[in-house]
């Protein structure tokens, strides 16, 4: 089996800001795997916030003995195991003839409303970017600082109708969290994701929460699951964290029978990202596969977003 690794580059279609920073590309790993008669392709978003840079995560790929997708149980969950995992489905499907979700044993996918983010910016932007978005149904807010009830006043007064989910990228503490949760409710929010640094959010524990709450930082594959007890409603999966569409797949159907709900999200990334990703949301209380609408350019054959959300990959794209 030949294994390549490419690095490309994205541009923005404007800066994109959370609580932890600012960026203005998506910088990502393509690997391309092939048998000789048949290639399969993947893609992942190396995340510092996960001790993974683009050199240690090529690193990984090209250190690795890949035969099948079995062969990947001695990588750990992250970007390297998520490329390489895609990248297997895609040739299987490729030497089989047949569409992943087939092979996967799972029903034909169709299009799912996907939210929109909007980032970190002054409350005025916030607004201006809400009102620009608001024929969308689902926006999704990046907050994270101590002052951000202003923003998310801005943004329900520039999108009034959309439904707002809320991303506080860790970066609120028990007490900040606390004083907004009324104001989450007042203002329509449906979701908050991560509102506690993931080391710290045992003092979710017991704390009302009146808007259902999302592992993000705190959720990366089965073996998190454990330790979210008491402190979580929903669970946000996104194959640069599970290790690909495998484990994504088995998290979704362990969470569910744990009794959480679902939220499907992604990395910064192209349409090759999100491709299987798509098929793990079929159905989710939340899809949050935006990357390719927040980018200047993207792939070949790219995925279409439409009035009736994100829809599946075409085959010259992945699957």
């Amino acid at each position: 089996m030949l294994v390549t690794v490419t690095r490309d580059v994205f541009k923005l279609a404007q800066v994109f800001t959370i609580s932890r920073g600012s960026r203005t590309e998506a910088q990502v790993l393509t690997v391309t795997v092939s048998d000789g008669t048949h290639q399969g392709r993947g893609e992942c978003v190396p995340y510092a916030r996960y001790g993974e840079t683009l050199d240690s995560v090529t690193a990984q790929i090209e250190g690795a003995s890949v035969t099948d997708r079995e062969s990947l149980a001695a990588l750990p969950a992250g970007a390297a195991r998520n490329a390489l995992d895609c990248a297997l489905w895609d040739l299987e499907a490729k030497r089989a003839g047949r569409r992943v979700w087939e092979l996967a044993g799972l029903p034909a996918p169709g299009p799912e409303i996907t939210a929109y983010t909007l980032s970190l910016d002054t409350p005025e932007a916030m607004q201006a970017q809400a009102a620009k978005h608001s024929f969308r149904p689902l926006l999704k807010i990046k907050l994270g600082t101590p002052d951000d009830m202003a923003r998310l006043e801005a943004v329900r007064a520039g999108a009034p109708k959309s439904t707002i989910i809320v991303d506080a990228n860790e970066g609120w503490s028990a007490e900040v969290y606390a004083d907004l949760a009324p104001h989450l409710v007042r203002l329509g929010v449906a979701l908050v994701e991560q509102p506690l640094p993931a080391g710290d959010d045992d003092a979710l524990i017991g704390m009302k929460r009146p808007v259902p709450v999302c592992a993000d930082e705190s959720c990366h594959d089965r073996a998190s699951l454990a330790a979210l007890k008491g402190k979580y409603d929903v669970v946000n999966i996104k194959l640069d964290k599970t290790g690909g569409l495998t484990e994504a797949l088995e998290l979704r159907r362990a969470a569910e029978a744990e009794g959480y709900r679902v939220m499907v999200g992604c990395m910064v990334g192209s349409s090759l990202a999100m491709a299987p990703a798509t098929l793990v949301a079929q159905g989710v209380m939340v899809t949050d596969l935006d990357g390719p609408l927040l980018l200047a350019e993207d792939r070949d054959t790219p995925l279409t977003f439409d009035s009736a959300g994100v829809h599946p990959p075409a085959p010259e794209l992945w699957g």
